[in-house]
């Protein structure tokens, strides 16, 4: 209690020092940084205790307790009955033998990514950081090694900006289900344990409804969060859903007033990403998960989508998903105006599946020689063109996109124009309609001239011309994934 009153207090002095306040107003002065902005693509990571049973998805913890789902007939199968083998008993088998933290910087700086964005505590209530909140941490238990400040120290040695995740809200009720049988989870609970407060999960399907979290829940939520900021001084704050809830707005306020001042102590520009409208717009920067927009914005936003389609942490049944594919969705998402954080779910020991792994590397040789179009990167006057429709929302990165050579992206930089097909054309031929000679009197169409027209990574010129009905291009450059056209224009 001593840990909680103190933090309460600092947040509050911290609070008064500005130049931000706990109120949407002052907020609202908030500006995303230009690093941000520029690095377009990021790297997630689902690692935790959860790893260990590698069984349906990183909600192990929660659906372990849940009568008659297949994680709780699989756990009595594999480790026999809740009560006496709980998920607190997976800790000790966290062991992280094999991880090397410098092996995963260099993995993730060689797929292309310029930030990583590690879970720092997930909604079963592990900590993978160093804490006083809480001895329920990796510094004290599993790996006894704060995996946060070494994973971040090897990340920016490589040249990548660090964050953190908090998904801890939802703990609130995320191992409410063990106290319907016999288990290892029983009051009394207090403060301080493992599995507190496990209360009952509410029956909406949202999930949203009564219990309401408690004051003394929220201001540890609360207290969490702002010793992450404090110790490891992240440049990017993730929060997972459940925070838009009435009840947390006070806290969210708080929180990223605290988090801003702290920065602008630091000398630093930083993010917070959120989803459901959890935060006022234009005061952090708007999350879509395992989605994406049909159309640009005018803001800054992400997506964030795991490797695997089925869970966000390593199981022994990852359905994962071709590297061709996510670099579609990359470019669609950065002609839109926004970045991609993609995940990676190690496994227990510390190792990336080689499946994983392989989809980062082919992502990263793409970019390496594509890259120019997407970092640092600004959208055009549209993000494209073609006859495939994206599906807008969340959770929709499962849809099956059947690209065509038809299909186009745009983004700028550095003078050029680039023009993104999203599939390889069958005989070299390519028509961009959007950048044909038009009737110069409709102002909505180009009216440019081009001088040059490059395919990035071809050995061969390309031969273009053009028209009223489009730039007709043919490159003999044959690839299973997107071609990029460098375009000069004056």
């Amino acid at each position: 209690m001593y840990v909680l009153t103190t933090y309460l207090k600092r947040i509050d002095t911290i609070l008064s020092q500005g130049p931000y306040q706990d109120t949407w107003e002052s907020l609202s002065n908030y500006h995303v940084p230009e690093w941000y902005r520029k690095a377009k693509f990021g790297i997630f990571i689902h690692w935790g205790v959860y790893s260990v049973p590698a069984f349906g998805s990183e909600w192990y913890s929660r659906n372990m307790y849940i009568q008659g789902s297949p994680e709780y007939e699989h756990h009595i199968k594999t480790y026999g009955q809740h009560s006496d083998f709980g998920y607190k008993d997976f800790i000790p088998m966290f062991r992280a033998e094999r991880w090397n933290a410098d092996r995963w910087a260099a993995l993730f700086r060689q797929a292309g990514a310029k930030y990583v964005v590690p879970v720092a505590e997930h909604h079963d209530g592990f900590q993978m950081y160093q804490s006083e909140i809480s001895h329920w941490n990796a510094w004290e238990m599993g790996p006894k090694r704060d995996i946060l400040k070494e994973l971040k120290e090897s990340c920016e040695r490589a040249d990548m900006a660090v964050g953190a995740s908090t998904h801890r809200l939802e703990h609130w009720f995320f191992m409410g289900h063990g106290k319907e049988f016999e288990s290892d989870i029983k009051e009394p609970l207090k403060r301080g344990d493992f599995y507190w407060p496990a209360m009952p999960e509410p029956n909406h399907q949202d999930l949203f409804g009564d219990p309401e979290p408690t004051e003394e829940y929220l201001q540890d939520w609360m207290v969490r969060t702002c010793e992450i900021i404090d110790r490891y001084q992240p440049k990017i704050i993730y929060f997972d859903w459940w925070i838009q809830r009435e009840i947390c707005k006070p806290y969210l306020r708080k929180i990223a007033a605290y988090y801003y001042n702290r920065a602008a102590e630091w000398g630093e520009e930083v993010v917070i990403n959120y989803k459901h409208d959890a935060f006022q717009f234009g005061t952090a920067v708007p999350d879509v998960e395992r989605g994406q927009f049909a159309d640009v914005k005018p803001y800054f936003w992400q997506t964030d989508t795991a490797i695997a389609l089925n869970s966000w942490c390593y199981t022994e049944n990852n359905q994962f998903r071709k590297a061709k594919d996510i670099l579609c969705d990359l470019v669609d998402i950065v002609s839109k105006n926004g970045c991609l954080l993609l995940n990676v779910g190690p496994k227990a020991d510390g190792t990336i599946s080689a499946e994983d792994e392989q989809v980062l590397l082919e992502i990263g040789a793409w970019l390496h020689v594509n890259g120019e179009a997407i970092y640092d990167s600004d959208i055009w006057r549209k993000y494209g063109e073609g006859p495939t429709k994206i599906v807008e929302g969340q959770f929709s990165d499962g849809i099956k996109k059947n690209f065509t050579s038809a299909d186009f992206r745009f983004t700028t930089a550095k003078g050029y124009l680039y023009a993104i097909a999203l599939r390889c054309s069958g005989d070299g031929n390519y028509c961009i309609t959007s950048l044909g000679e038009q009737d110069a009197s409709r102002q909505a169409n180009f009216h440019g001239i081009i001088r040059e027209v490059w395919a990035l990574g071809a050995e061969e010129p390309c031969h273009w011309h053009r028209d009223e009905k489009g730039l007709h291009i043919h490159c003999s450059l044959k690839s299973d994934y997107p071609i990029v056209f460098k375009i000069s224009v004056d």
